[in-house]
């Protein structure tokens, strides 16, 4: 399938062992920042289609069993030159052994549209995304596969018929998955796809002047699988006000909405783009469960009485003790941030933005006066999460669009993205930063 049709396919869609990250989709604790050097046995996504200027990209990661899994938008994959260097067919999903980062080459499903979410376990990988067949099977937004072979699981059938999954999670033996689908946030039985109704929120209403409909675009549970928070465009949620954020309480019998709620996230950011208006984007909670951080694309306003107090081209960090007001945001000056790690050490972000701490910046710049504030930042960077400040890690990974996944493991942080370099070293779409 070329790059071309995979992506019309999206459209219609709508050895030592690493460490497993936190069960419940929590980021893992590290003791340190990560180095800035990416490891060079990373395999690369490969450019097949010399007309096709599409850029290719890495949005979802996941590791079981010493098998990394990264899924995405593209249609072949190189191992490194320590590896052999070969290059594989590799249809928007692909695996690597987690320590010396080989291609796994038994497994290849071929799927027919991006992908969007990856959960692992010793036994299943779960893929959704935009896609409607794997290896040829009707199998609309979300399929089990063998974790081996890539062969899917027949037995497991969601009875979707389109739509788009964006984030999956396996808590507690339930398998949560979110997007623009049915209820948009569902807690599925992982052996056989059926919905178990634990999740039933009543998540409704698209922001006002948005394209694309009701829609969660991404969710995170704390460290214990009590508690998830989510980011999307909907405006009510268990018939309560809930602007574009919500807290959920997962309890023993169904999930209820939870009280929490920071009453400026509602507000509107400076942009008409319907694309952008519903801005929150990524979240994730610190490793102990007490904060989370929540990244913002909108464009940042101009007005000096909402800076500091509204979540636009930022990443936000917050007390679920107190939704009076946040612990700090960190401004790119006009560039959207996507997704975000938070593993005790740092709070890692990426989009597509050239600066941290641009609080007074607009359209993407710093102001000449602030340049000595300013932090230079292209495509990711960590900041500190007691000051809210950058700090000094800074890899330098430019981007089109900007990075959506990040897996923090005992050995360090995966990252993916649609970058092509990070620190100068080639490392198209999928880089590993190891903790010294």
């Amino acid at each position: 399938m070329t790059r071309s049709s995979r992506l019309l396919a999206a459209l219609m869609g709508a050895g030592l062992l690493v460490a497993l990250p936190a069960p419940s989709g929590a980021s893992m604790e590290q003791p340190d920042v990560v180095s800035d050097n990416p490891a060079n046995n990373t395999p690369v996504l490969v450019d097949t289609d010399p007309v096709d200027t599409t850029a290719l990209h890495v949005d979802a990661i996941a590791q079981a069993d010493g098998t990394l899994y990264a899924g995405g938008l593209f249609d072949a994959v190189a191992n490194s030159p320590a590896n052999g260097g070969q290059q594989f067919d590799r249809d928007n999903v692909v695996a690597l052994d987690a320590d010396t980062q080989e291609l796994r080459r038994a497994f290849a499903p071929v799927v027919d549209g991006n992908v969007w979410a990856i959960e692992a376990t010793a036994n299943a990988v779960y893929i959704g995304g935009a896609f409607s067949t794997v290896n040829g099977v009707s199998t609309p937004a979300l399929a089990k596969l063998n974790p081996l072979t890539g062969a899917v699981d027949p037995l497991f059938d969601a009875g979707f018929n389109g739509g788009r999954i964006e984030e999956i999670k396996l808590v507690d033996g339930r398998l949560i998955v979110a997007g623009k689908n049915a209820r948009k946030l569902m807690a599925l039985d992982p052996d056989t796809g059926r919905d178990t109704r634990y999740i039933d929120l009543g998540i409704s209403d698209p922001v006002p002047n948005t394209r694309g409909g009701v829609t969660i675009f991404d969710f995170a549970v704390n460290p214990a699988g009590t508690q998830l928070i989510a980011t999307g465009n909907f405006l009510t949620v268990a018939g309560e006000p809930r602007s574009k954020f919500f807290v959920a309480d997962l309890g023993a019998n169904e999930a209820t909405l939870n009280d929490w709620y920071y009453e400026p996230l509602a507000e509107r950011c400076a942009t008409d783009n319907p694309r952008r208006v519903a801005n929150l984007q990524g979240v994730d909670y610190s490793p102990d469960g007490t904060h989370f951080a929540v990244t913002a694309t909108g464009q940042i306003v101009e007005t000096a009485s909402d800076r500091n107090r509204t979540v636009c081209d930022a990443v936000g960090y917050f007390d679920l003790a107190d939704d009076t007001t946040p612990e700090w945001i960190n401004y790119t000056g006009g560039d959207s941030v996507w997704s975000t790690a938070v593993t005790g050490a740092a709070v890692y972000a990426q989009g597509h933005f050239s600066w941290l701490d641009n609080t007074r910046g607009f359209a993407s710049k710093c102001p000449e006066a602030d340049l000595a504030i300013c932090d230079a930042r292209k495509g990711v960077g960590a900041i500190d999460p007691e000051t809210g400040m950058a700090l000094p890690w800074d890899p330098n990974k430019p981007a089109r669009l900007g990075g959506k996944d990040f897996l923090a493991t005992t050995e360090g942080l995966w990252i993916g993205s649609d970058s092509r370099r990070i620190n100068g070293e080639e490392r198209y779409g999928l880089a590993f930063m190891p903790l010294l």
